[in-house]
């Protein structure tokens, strides 16, 4: 596998990798803004960002980790596009289904090895301060809660798989 920093998965031209994954984003994250008002790709961008030394994977997985729940597309959209299994599968187990509870996401994601990874960034940029900071102070708090509650169910779950 190549390192974190090459933009290309192993696997020869032609392949999907780190760059049409974050095109793909772009894509499906266009005109999106966040709780803050700030393109919501920022985000996506900041996660992978933080997996980046988890490799070419993670990072494929962080920038898209949430085109399945908030952008239309479906898991087979993403295999018909060439996104590695791994990576689809990852996707997957970070996706909140509807009416699914949002600790029982947390804890489907926690329970998969590399959607851990990104679902652990993903809540850490979440929780950030200075985002929250945009924020009404209700608001705030009540996503601060939010956070902390899925951060102890991923500290849980990581326990369990020791």
């Amino acid at each position: 596998m190549t390192g974190p920093s090459d933009d290309h998965d192993a696997g020869g031209a032609g392949t999907f990798g780190v760059d049409e994954a974050r095109a793909l984003a772009a894509v499906a994250h266009a005109g999106q803004l966040d709780k803050g008002g700030h393109p919501y790709l920022g985000h996506v961008e900041r996660v992978a960002e933080a997996v980046a030394p988890r490799g070419a994977h993670a990072v494929m997985a962080a920038l898209l980790h949430d085109v399945v729940e908030d952008c239309g597309l479906g898991l087979a959209d993403l295999e018909a596009k060439g996104v590695p299994v791994e990576v689809v599968s990852a996707v997957d187990a970070l996706t909140k289904r509807a009416g699914e509870p949002y600790l029982d996401a947390v804890r489907r994601a926690a329970r998969h090895p590399l959607a851990a990874v990104v679902k652990r960034a993903d809540n850490a940029d979440n929780a950030d301060e200075g985002r929250l900071a945009r924020l009404d102070a209700a608001e705030a708090e009540r996503l601060r809660q939010k956070y902390r509650r899925a951060r102890a169910v991923l500290d849980a779950e990581e326990v369990e798989a020791d």
